[in-house]
């Protein structure tokens, strides 16, 4: 970029007065009719109700905590109000648009943002200025301000004639959302000649064509965004047309896809093409579509498209599984990791999983106004339920949560007609994003891979710059009243991005941003998934590191009380050292966590570290244990790290943050060979309870731990789980090629056997258990004989097309 005013000048014309032409003579004939006309009425009716879409409603502004949220409001727009100055380049001094040199670049991408920025600030006012309570209510002065601002940014920068520069985002959703909020907040002080400029510039950056094909950036979220300006578009101009074509453009988000963006049927949800992102583009996609699908609702542009019961079945089948206790689980939240404390904002309000969370909460109560009354009804149930276990964030006190979901959620909390929903108890696997969640009672758990079709990782627009191994098999944990904070506080911008937990990694330094923008570095790995029964599962992930030499083949068996997790095969020739990380936990500002080692307590003070040889099990208080079969060496440390979030984000705060961190690895050292690991997590065990699972040494038996297979049974669960990396025999199972099985026998004297093909790649398989059955009882198309008798011999065909989901075969034991 050049020094402002350069060769390549971004030039600006000055402001100046509107001059008023009748709208027949700024609006197309259609519009101009249609606003005149019959329509004029479902026009005002849209225009309220997105009115009380974007205010809120069914609250009193003098109770709380609504009396209090509309006083820091009308407190916001007073100081928005008195630091407005309109200027060539710029409405607010700390916020100019005026690009020097316009490109695409970072700097670029500021400029454009400050465009967003401008109209997110007048929104703020308007909405100050039309709620009531505020005490800056249908204040002349605000209103004033507020139209000065609106055609200073028209004539400026947002209009008809100027060329986008920065971030694409800023100019087609960014900016013309917020736009068209004030113009639906202050239409009755508009004049026709301003609504017809600001249409003719939504029309500019944001025309027709932009929804024309459902590819690039018109997929999944960023659709549902472009349909909602193109909507607000045709309410504020009297364009039946827009409306329509909105309306009709959110068809390609409802179905299926089976590559690339949008909803999968085992329930996962990607945008930008290879990135889980049921937790933030997905919350936008939920949230936009509850709004317009409420907008609509009984005109005559109203969605009924059949394939609209996929977003509603989507409810609990893609974004429940991974909300607990409030929270939604990073796991699946792409670059909005990073986004914990902006550089400019003043409130200190830090962005976390809960603050994810529970927007989501608060769509899915609105997406419930027009879904069945049975759904509506559950999924009452859930959010109460998710609302009531949120001791750590609580949503009626989320100072980030708009006043509208603030309303939603307490009509909830208030309803007593409304019975909480509690947790669910059971596994998901989502092999379409490489993604699993595990609940148990007391606590829930989730997994983090990647594989050909799922990125290591997110970066981009200068976002989480160091998410570089979430994907290498991250082991995320909650307990149901403790440890909910664990990801929340400060954790991203503190934690060593090295020591993970439950990940395997090389310490090779690794460059911020390593890997390129937007998802684009995959693994060239195709064993990634499992096979489950919907209660336990078996997980594996072959581990190809990032711009690394590391190779590894990792292993979850997700049981009742517990995760056995093991490792193999393990090589790296990176010439750093390699580190698989049993825990990191995030002990806060404090951190004094009681830790033991089989019985003896360790230090609580920093820093301490030791090398623990021949660790039967440990223990952390108020977390939870962790079991070594058999004996390891694992090394232990208490440390203090202090980190910014502006180190994982160009955008985050300056201000050095510290927390203290109790952790344990395995070291595998700087080139190992055949590398291994072999632990259980217990969440919320005791002491007492680990010491005693570690000496039950039967309790769970390694069948195999190599590069070949891995496998483990535990007897009393009647549980047996096995990952073929390669065909072979574990225990009482045989495979002919590589896939996951998982076996449970019941005490009615039946077994599930649930088998899947990760690599997505066999042309057929046979399998055999040893052990005596006398007749299958439900199969799978995909097994094409089935043999019973002494041993159970299974033949499934062509497994290729079945995308690494579960085939569940149910027999009865001989």
């Amino acid at each position: 970029m050049h020094s402002p005013w350069s060769r390549r000048a971004f030039l600006l014309g000055t402001g100046g007065s509107v001059i008023a032409l009748p709208a027949s003579e700024l609006l197309p004939a259609d519009e101009a009719a249609a606003a005149g006309g019959a329509n004029a009425d479902a026009y005002a009716t849209l225009r309220a109700k997105w009115r009380t879409l974007v205010l809120g409603e069914g609250f009193s502004p003098t109770a709380e905590p609504f009396k209090s949220r509309l006083a820091e409001l009308g407190a916001t727009a007073r100081e928005l109000r008195a630091t407005m100055t309109p200027a060539t380049g710029s409405l607010w001094p700390d916020a100019s648009y005026a690009d020097p040199d316009p490109d695409t670049d970072q700097e670029s991408y500021g400029y454009s943002a400050n465009v967003v920025t401008g109209y997110l600030r007048l929104s703020t006012m308007a909405q100050a200025y039309r709620q009531d309570g505020t005490g800056v209510t249908g204040d002349a002065g605000l209103k004033a301000d507020i139209l000065t601002g609106l055609d200073h940014l028209y004539t400026q920068v947002y209009n008809e004639n100027q060329a986008r520069f920065g971030n694409w985002y800023s100019w087609q959703i960014g900016a013309p959302q917020h736009l068209l909020d004030i113009c639906v907040l202050m239409y009755d002080h508009l004049s026709t000649t301003q609504v017809a400029n600001y249409c003719k510039a939504v029309d500019h950056f944001v025309p027709d064509s932009a929804v024309g094909s459902y590819t690039g950036t018109s997929t999944g979220a960023n659709r549902v965004d472009l349909c909602r300006v193109l909507a607000l578009r045709g309410v504020v101009g009297g364009s039946s047309a827009k409306i329509a074509l909105a309306r009709d453009a959110l068809s390609p988000v409802f179905p299926y896809v089976t590559t690339g963006d949008g909803l999968y049927t085992d329930g996962s949800f990607i945008q930008h093409t290879t990135v889980p992102y049921t937790g933030s583009y997905g919350s936008v996609m939920l949230g936009g579509l509850g709004m317009l699908f409420s907008l609509l609702r009984g005109s005559t542009w109203e969605v009924t498209d059949a394939k609209k019961q996929i977003i509603f079945d989507a409810v609990e089948k893609a974004w429940a599984p991974f909300i607990y206790n409030g929270l939604v689980m990073d796991g699946v939240a792409g670059r909005a990791i990073s986004r914990g404390l902006a550089a400019a904002d003043a409130k200190k309000i830090q962005a976390d999983d809960h603050r994810r969370g529970h927007p989501i909460m608060s769509a899915v109560v609105l997406l419930g106004q027009g879904a069945s009354a049975a759904e509506n009804a559950r999924w009452r149930g859930l959010v109460k339920g998710w609302m009531r276990r949120d001791y750590y964030s609580p949503p009626l006190s989320d100072s980030s949560l708009g006043l509208t979901s603030l309303a939603r959620l307490q009509g909830v909390a208030d309803d007593a007609s409304v019975t909480a929903i509690a947790e669910p108890i059971g596994h998901r696997l989502f092999p379409n994003m490489a993604r699993a969640t595990h609940r148990r009672p007391g606590w829930a758990a989730s997994i983090s891979m990647a594989d050909p079709r799922i990125t290591y990782y997110e970066t981009g627009n200068g976002e989480n710059l160091r998410g570089w191994h979430t994907g290498s098999g991250m082991l995320y944990w909650w307990g149901d009243s403790y440890a909910n904070g664990q990801y929340s506080d400060a954790f991203w911008p503190t934690v060593d991005p090295y020591r993970l937990p439950g990940i395997t990694a090389s310490r090779k330094v690794l460059a911020d941003a390593a890997g390129g923008d937007w998802g684009a570095s995959l693994p060239d790995v195709k064993w990634v998934g499992g096979a489950s029964d919907g209660q336990r599962a078996s997980i594996g992930q072959y581990l190809k590191g990032l711009q690394s030499t590391l190779r590894a083949k990792k292993s979850w068996f997700c049981l009742d009380d517990s995760v056995v997790c093991l490792g193999a095969g393990i090589v790296c020739t990176d010439g750093a050292a390699v580190e698989t990380t049993v825990e990191n936990r995030n002990l806060g500002p404090t951190g004094t966590t009681s830790f033991q080692v089989d019985g003896a307590a360790k230090p609580t003070g920093t820093p301490w570290s030791a090398t623990l040889t021949g660790a039967k099990w440990a223990h952390i208080g108020g977390h939870g244990g962790y079991v070594f079969p058999g004996g390891a060496t694992v090394k232990a440390l208490r440390e203090e790290r202090s980190g910014r979030w502006s180190d994982i984000n160009k955008g985050g705060a300056t201000t050095a943050i510290a927390r203290k961190y109790l952790t344990m690895y395995v070291d595998h050292g700087t080139a190992p060979t055949n590398g291994t690991y072999a632990y259980a997590l217990l969440p919320g065990a005791s002491a007492a309870q680990t010491a005693a699972r570690s000496a039950d040494t039967g309790w769970v038996r390694i069948l195999a731990n190599s590069d070949r297979q891995q496998g483990v049974s535990v007897p009393s669960l009647g549980f047996t789980g096995v990952n073929f990396w390669f065909g072979g025999t574990v225990g009482t199972v045989n495979a002919s090629a590589p896939c996951s099985v998982q076996i449970s026998e019941r005490s009615d004297g039946t077994a599930v056997i649930c088998v899947s093909d990760p690599m997505r790649a066999q042309a057929s398989l046979a399998l055999t258990w040893n052990r005596a059955v006398s007749a299958v009882t439900a199969k799978p198309a995909t097994v094409t004989s089935a043999v019973t008798g002494a041993s159970l011999k299974l033949t499934f065909g062509d497994l290729s097309g079945t995308k690494g989901a579960t085939q569940r075969i149910t027999v009865r034991l001989g």
